[in-house]
């Protein structure tokens, strides 16, 4: 096989492996990518010992190497700071987890659309919600429980089409580095 096309490879494990690692810091994959990471490690070491002749593909070949270092670098980082509790998106989802365990982050449509019925709970979901966007880095300016009462409507209407008059449960979610809303619907 072609040095060129080995190197077309490497790049795609190296982008794959880093869509890996970063599904598994947001907490969608269950386990840390070793196997794709002892690949592209074994790749690496390969073509390092040996005479790489094209100046182009000995190029490419460094910027492969570079960008590796830096993600390696970058991946060791993150995991020890999981490793300390320090790492703010599990120490987010963590919490997160907690507060539905007790009952207060996850808020049926009934209960959204009558607070008083069920002791606020659209101000927890409501501060869930921010809490989640300051993570993620997203804007919360200008945002209200008012607001998030309409975005949850919308949601309804959108579900009532869809699944008739069911009751539905509201809850956050980080998905691809942004709070989002999602519904489950309650069981009868």
């Amino acid at each position: 096989m072609p040095i060129e096309e080995d190197f077309k490879i490497l790049e795609t494990k190296l982008l794959q492996l880093k869509l890996d690692y970063d599904q598994y810091f947001l907490g969608s994959r269950p386990r840390e990518p070793v196997m794709l990471r002892g690949e592209v490690q074994k790749l690496i070491a390969f073509y390092s010992n040996q005479a790489i002749q094209n100046t182009a593909m000995r190029f490419k070949f460094g910027s492969i190497c570079s960008r590796y270092q830096a993600y390696k670098r970058q991946w060791t980082e993150v995991l020890r700071q999981i490793e300390q509790g320090t790492y703010s998106r599990h120490r987010f989802k963590a919490d997160l987890h907690e507060r539905e365990r007790k009952g207060g982050a996850a808020v049926s449509a009934d209960a959204a659309s009558n607070p008083s019925a069920a002791g606020k709970p659209i101000d927890a979901l409501f501060q869930a919600y921010v809490e989640a966007c300051k993570t993620c880095g997203q804007d919360v300016k200008g945002l209200t429980p008012a607001k998030l009462d309409g975005i949850l409507e919308k949601q309804r209407e959108q579900l009532r089409g869809r699944f008739g008059d069911a009751a539905f449960s509201f809850r956050v979610a980080i998905e691809d580095g942004k709070a989002k809303l999602k519904a489950t619907r309650a069981k009868a």
